[in-house]
């Protein structure tokens, strides 16, 4: 399994090999979140990480505008997310993060990913 930004997307796949008859097969590639059996497998076997705000923000629009288009978060679910980078920030895998700070980063948005 992996997860990785490819043309300013979040992609995932998830690949499947034989060792006793060396069949190999992608069970999926493609764009968008991974589901959550990938993505638990993706955080047990390389651990989480958070996003945080490392400087203040004058407003949240631009925050909202992110979480709206990267995951079509309704505008309270928006406020929720802006709510927790704020506070403890956003946990998830490696590429989630990295996809999110450079989004956020593109609209002036002081972020850092942390263990």
């Amino acid at each position: 399994m992996n997860q990785f930004i490819l043309h300013d997307e979040l992609w995932w796949d998830s690949e499947f090999s034989c060792e006793t008859c060396g069949t190999y097969l992608c069970e999926h590639a493609g764009p968008g979140p991974a589901p959550g059996v990938v993505r638990q497998a993706l955080i047990a076997d390389h651990g989480s990480f958070r996003l945080r705000l490392t400087g203040p923000v004058p407003s949240l629009v631009p925050v909202l505008k992110v979480f709206r288009e990267v995951s079509a978060a309704s505008l309270p679910r928006a406020r929720e997310l802006a709510g927790e980078l704020s506070r403890d920030g956003l946990v998830g895998t490696l590429s989630e993060m990295e996809f999110l700070k450079a989004r956020l980063h593109r609209r002036g948005v002081p972020v850092d990913i942390s263990r």
